[in-house]
């Protein structure tokens, strides 16, 4: 049933300077571009790091893979620190953080030190994984919130993709060697530094755009918080029955900790892990393989080296156009049908690179059909993410858990992602290695326990005010 459009109803509240609000939205989101070209810059340079390094596929998918401990770190921490300083000054430490992370990553002095600067990093990226959609799903009207909440996925993709075309971009300016020397250092680190300048205008746009409502009521802030409120819910609503709603609700919580996700039979509170495993499906389908090792994956089935930059940009793009697509339906079907639709296109994507990968190489190369139906596969398995669990996870994760644990619960998720990240990431060069049919194998089986998970587990939260939310 469609609710009709009612002034006084924060459901279907329509801020007058719409525009206004989406600038906010997507300041906030800088984060989540920042994450995604941080997670994926490094492909640009695992070859170069293996050869300068002398390293094995064990250990180089250790310092590919040690950022995601940081970001572990800065995910299960970020929502303590949030609701203590507030979610704008937790942005302008991940912004400083950004880039303290890209100059020393830039100049290592060894390979333990470009270990610890990734971990640096990766804090940075796991307090953005998640300050962005809790303070999206704070300041949007809910009317709109899952589309400013798929900002966040939106900036990820378009870090992603600016990432691999900035990366393309000084390959050529190093004749197409990741250790070509470029502006006094080799090509690699200049990869790895240019993150510098978007990590500043990060920083720079959370000093104009406004603190949470939310936070501002429970730190005594009402007069601002009502201000906050007419900017991004307009002066047609009710805004004193707003805030006195917001303060009814902080009164009967308390400052939300770990302990406040305990008390379900199996430790955690059903809610809880409904989100860690929305967080670990979204990583366990293997969606990073394709954004940490697309190069190396397709050099190692013949693709000449500039080539395979290249694919790595157009399935950067599919990325982009995927998250589109998403943006679009998030708020119009639904949350859940789109997981659902995207678990069936990853299946039959994966299952279609399992089987092209299974043929031996020929010259070096996969056989000519093998090698279309790989390529293909990979962008279509791509598609089916972005318009998808790319998206839903981050706006179900703002959106899914009681005010009284949000910032806590969605930590834990969000540290839980990252732990799959990790394990997919640290594994893959050597489950490469011992048979790359079967390791696609494995990430479709967990596309395929996806299904059953959301029609079981997983409630809709399309149209609901976070009020809502138990």
């Amino acid at each position: 049933m469609t609710r009709a459009a009612n002034p006084s109803d924060p459901r279907t509240a329509h801020p007058e300077h719409l525009g206004h609000v989406v600038f906010i939205a997507a300041s906030a989101a800088m984060g989540g571009f920042l994450f995604g070209y941080d997670s994926s810059v490094i492909n640009g340079a695992v070859e170069a790091i293996r050869d300068r390094y002398d390293i094995g596929s064990a250990a180089l998918a250790q310092v590919i893979a040690i950022a995601l401990i940081g970001c572990a770190i800065g995910a299960a921490t970020a929502g303590r620190i949030a609701d203590r300083i507030g979610r704008i000054r937790c942005m302008q430490i991940a912004a400083v953080l950004f880039m303290i992370s890209a100059i020393g990553s830039a100049l290592p002095f060894a390979l333990y030190d470009l270990a610890f600067w990734r971990i640096i990093g990766g804090f940075a990226i796991g307090m953005a994984s998640v300050i962005g959609p809790a303070y999206i799903a704070e300041v949007s009207p809910p009317a709109y919130r899952g589309r400013l909440g798929s900002f966040q996925q939106a900036a990820i993709v378009i870090g992603i993709a600016t990432s691999q075309l900035v990366n393309w971009g000084i390959l050529q300016s190093a004749d197409g060697d990741q250790r070509g020397e470029l502006l006094g250092v080799e090509a690699w680190q200049v990869m790895l530094g240019v993150m510098v300048v978007p990590a500043a205008l990060y920083g720079l746009l959370s000093f104009v755009i406004p603190e949470s409502p939310r936070y501002l009521i429970s730190v005594g802030k009402r007069d601002r918080a009502r201000a906050v409120l007419q900017e991004v819910e307009g002066e047609e609503g009710n805004l004193d029955a707003r805030i006195v709603e917001i303060e009814e609700k902080l009164r009967r919580e308390h400052k939300p900790t770990f302990k406040d996700l305990l008390g379900g039979r199996f430790w955690f509170l059903p809610i809880v892990w409904v989100g860690i495993g929305l967080s670990a499906f979204q990583q366990l389908v293997g969606i990073n393989v394709a954004f940490y090792y697309s190069s190396t994956l397709w050099q190692s089935v013949g693709v000449d080296p500039t080539d395979s930059f290249f694919y790595s940009f157009t399935t950067s793009i599919i990325n982009i156009v995927g998250t589109v697509v998403a943006m679009i339906f998030v708020d119009r079907i639904g949350r859940r049908p789109l997981a659902l639709i995207g678990s069936v296109g990853m299946v039959i994507g994966l299952a279609m690179e399992a089987w092209a990968f299974s043929y031996d190489l020929v010259d070096g190369k996969l056989p000519e059909t093998q090698g279309w139906v790989a390529l293909i596969a990979a962008h279509w398995f791509v598609f089916f993410f972005a318009m998808s669990w790319g998206v839903v996870v981050w706006v179900f994760l703002g959106e899914m858990f009681p005010n009284r644990i949000r910032a806590a619960a969605l930590g834990v998720a969000a540290s839980a992602q990252w732990i799959a990240n990790w394990a997919i990431t640290a594994t893959f060069p050597s489950l490469a290695d011992w048979n790359l049919s079967a390791t696609y194998v494995i990430y479709a089986c967990f596309a395929t326990l996806s299904i059953p998970f959301v029609l079981r587990f997983v409630k809709e939260t399309k149209g609901k005010t976070l009020e809502e939310m138990g």
